[in-house]
């Protein structure tokens, strides 16, 4: 058996939109929402589908009723699910897939005699009809920072910061929301870390283009798979990789107090003060990541590194790629990027692992590949 979701349609991954076309997609999201906390026993699994008491509206007779409400859960979802219920995860997946009456049999009988409430985060249907999509399966002390509040109020803070910025791009996914700032007026030669490096998309050779660029990266999750966060991101000009130094990084995590039941009408007061921390973390961000004093020191911490020369560079991707745990086609890709950029130094594993993730499909993929560049160019160098 299959399930219908075509009338409501989850967060479709997209790469590299607009800064407008993101904020279009967060505003038809963000009216869609609606927010479920609800105890074990109001939420039944019926034909791969979570059945959630009191949570529909309905106009009858006597007026706007609330019913039980249908949602078709996301792999996030899923995911929330087997980590609340003890289920294990892959087994699941296997079960929606190939059995949807022992994803039911399996949901419900765990659910049966659970004392806990759980915070369903849903999107109602486009046409307003169907099911609607269960975004994620989480505690009911989970505090909502939503992609849309933390754009805004992000936004307002590089503001305040002073310093003028580009949106080098933005990618949404079930996951997670990825904006990458630049400045450019913010930069620093970098000629040991570039001198033997080509651009595998262009051919242009660093030594001409040594140039490195001050960003950041702005991030944050709905749907319980991170903390917002501030990430600092250096631009390397002559390829547009991007290196992020993940222990820098300023986090702000989703915990708050336990909520009352039903559908959530959150607080604004507590909304306005989230945002408001939002709003100075990523001032304070613009402050010590867009700064020439930060950006040198970490080029010059890097190219330290990136000098360190392969005696075999087969090997040399390969390990790289078991320690970070990247796939077989993943490591393909690294290994046609480090031979298109020509550079045989450990500094040429960290440019081919980030411009490999440059070309990846999936969001969350390419961000995981670029967060591990620098710990790639540990390992290399340490060869």
């Amino acid at each position: 058996m299959s399930t219908d979701t075509t009338t409501c349609p989850a967060t479709a991954g997209v790469r590299n939109v607009t800064l407008g076309d993101l904020a279009g997609m967060l505003r038809d999201q963000q009216a869609r929402t609606v927010d479920i906390v609800a105890p074990a026993a109001a939420i039944r699994s019926r034909h791969g589908q979570l059945v959630i008491e009191d949570t529909a509206p309905a106009l009858g007779a006597d007026g706007v009723t609330m019913t039980a409400g249908t949602y078709t859960p996301t792999e996030v979802c899923d995911q929330g699910l087997a980590d609340k219920l003890g289920i294990p995860a892959s087994y699941l997946r296997r079960t929606r897939e190939q059995r949807p009456d022992l994803y039911d049999a399996n949901v419900n009988a765990w659910l049966d005699g659970d004392n806990r409430k759980f915070l369903i985060r849903c999107l109602r249907p486009t046409t307003g009809i169907g099911p609607g999509a269960a975004r994620a399966f989480l505690s009911d002390g989970y505090k909502r920072i939503d992609n849309l509040d933390v754009l805004l109020a992000a936004l307002d803070g590089v503001r305040n910061g002073g310093v003028p910025v580009e949106v080098d791009g933005c990618d949404l996914t079930e996951r997670r929301m990825y904006v990458r700032v630049v400045c450019e007026q913010v930069q620093a030669l970098a000629p040991a870390l570039l001198a033997g490096y080509r651009s595998p998309f262009t051919g242009a050779a660093g030594a001409d283009n040594p140039v490195v660029f001050a960003g950041f990266v702005i991030s944050n999750s709905e749907t319980g798979c991170g903390a917002f966060t501030l990430t600092p991101r250096l631009l390397v000009q002559v390829c547009r990789n991007g290196m992020t130094i993940t222990k820098d990084a300023i986090r702000a995590v989703h915990l708050g107090e336990r909520l009352d039941q039903g559908v959530v009408a959150w607080s604004g007061n507590t909304l306005d003060k989230t945002l408001a921390l939002v709003t100075a973390r990523t001032a304070d961000a613009v402050t010590t990541f867009l700064e020439p004093r930060y950006v040198d020191r970490v080029v010059r911490a890097v190219a330290a590194q990136a000098g360190h020369p392969l005696a075999d560079p087969q090997e040399a991707v390969q390990v790289v790629s078991q320690r970070l745990r990247l796939t077989d086609v993943q490591q393909a890709e690294i290994m046609a990027h480090f031979i298109r950029g020509g550079d045989i130094t450990a500094g040429g594993i960290l440019h081919a692992v980030t411009s490999a993730a440059q070309v990846q499909a999936d969001a969350d993929t390419a961000h995981e590949m670029e967060s591990a560049g620098l710990r790639a160019l540990e390992i290399a160098a340490a060869l």
